[in-house]
């Protein structure tokens, strides 16, 4: 017990002062989590207004589908990747393989699909009188669209601080893609929070996988904090 304490200790003084490793280490996390969410959030949101609002043969099916992709394993996520661009791959002439760029790839992979249900579900929820008053008042295609997106607005923002807090706190994936490489350079360097406890674990290194464990919380809890004082406003 007394050791578990000297390491929560440790943790904060590793955080109050500003480790360079922490610090660097969080930092990367955060990019790239943030730049697969933006990925995945431009991808998603006109996906999922298509789904919605279109009439194609097999909709519902399709909707299934993406739901039941919700909780498509991240390994399996960093397999296909992985063998997408490793050196026998179609895209291996790439050399994307264990760099930053592979694990935006493949949390944008493991986030879309449950970005784009939340878009559709979202969609779902608008009231269906608002529906018929713009149709009523004969708003173009368009203005419809508009107009549906903003009631919407608050839950898809939901759905896009979901898929951050899904992206950031991967592993699965990060490790098979990207290797869990700290390199000089941080731009190489691969990294990050969730592999880098997952690492410091299993060497003994406690004081330093709680560090990065409080801060990957205070991450998620930072993001979704924001987002419910947007929701209030």
């Amino acid at each position: 017990m007394y050791e578990i304490i000297e390491g929560f200790v440790e943790a904060i003084r590793l955080i109050v002062t500003l480790d360079p490793d922490v610090i660097a280490i969080s930092a990367r996390s955060v990019i790239i989590s943030l730049t697969a969410t933006v990925l995945a959030t431009l991808l998603a949101i006109p996906l999922g207004a298509t789904i919605y609002f279109g009439t194609f043969r097999g909709r519902k099916g399709l909707i299934n589908l993406i739901q039941t992709l919700y909780a498509l394993p991240t390994v399996v996520v960093g397999l296909l990747i992985f063998l997408l661009i490793s050196r026998v791959g179609p895209f291996g002439f790439l050399r994307l393989l264990f760099t930053p760029t592979a694990m935006v790839i493949a949390q944008t992979v493991l986030i879309l699909p449950i970005m784009t249900g939340l878009t559709i579900s979202a969609l779902s929820g608008v009231d269906p009188v608002l529906r018929d008053t713009l149709r009523s008042l004969g708003a173009t295609r368009l203005q419809f669209l508009v107009n549906i997106m903003k009631e919407a607005r608050f839950a898809i923002l939901a759905a896009v601080a979901i898929g951050f807090g899904r992206a950031i706190s991967e592993v699965g994936a990060a490790i098979l893609v990207g290797g869990n490489i700290m390199a000089s350079s941080f731009a190489s360097s691969t990294r990050v929070l969730t592999t880098a406890i997952s690492l410091e674990t299993s060497m003994g290194n406690i004081p330093e996988s709680i560090a990065l464990g409080i801060v990957l919380l205070m991450i998620a809890l930072g993001v979704n904090l924001a987002i419910t004082t947007v929701q209030h406003r």
